[in-house]
């Protein structure tokens, strides 16, 4: 039986994307959020986009979340940028991540393959939303699970 998208990664795993995502978020206003689910059913994009919505990713004061969305039994994932953030970055960015993570992807570093990608984002969004005194975090830093 497929592994369930809360036991695809292991603790140690879930922890160390949670410190990913800590570490991507240091220094800047942005937002990086991950969602995991066993199956999309329909287009991964179209998922993703609603995940960020319902998430409230779409909610930032400088539209600048990031979501990296999972299908583990479709072997699929996205990476949405809000308007923020995709306004800013050079045109290739998310497809050039996109590879990055494919990369570690095929290997079955799956983990790898999104914290490496967690760390891309997190480097643009530090050049593009440093942070200020006055920044709160606006979402929460976990991870969400969806089986559907």
């Amino acid at each position: 039986m497929p592994k369930s998208a809360k036991s695809f990664f292991t603790k140690d795993q879930q922890e160390d994307i949670l410190q990913a995502i800590l570490n991507a978020e240091l220094d800047t206003s942005g937002e990086i959020r991950v969602h995991i689910e066993s199956q999309c059913k329909g287009d991964v994009l179209e998922r993703a986009a609603y995940i960020f919505k319902k998430l409230e990713m779409d909610r930032t004061k400088l539209r600048n979340g990031v979501l990296f969305y999972l299908a583990t039994q479709n072997r699929s994932f996205a990476i949405l940028g809000d308007s923020g953030i995709d306004a800013v970055v050079p045109d290739d960015f998310w497809e050039s991540t996109k590879v990055l993570m494919i990369n570690h992807f095929r290997e079955d570093h799956f983990a790898e393959g999104l914290i490496a990608g967690i760390q891309q984002a997190g480097l643009q969004l530090k050049k593009h939303f440093p942070y200020s005194s006055d920044d709160v975090n606006e979402l929460k830093n976990e991870i969400s699970f969806g089986d559907n």
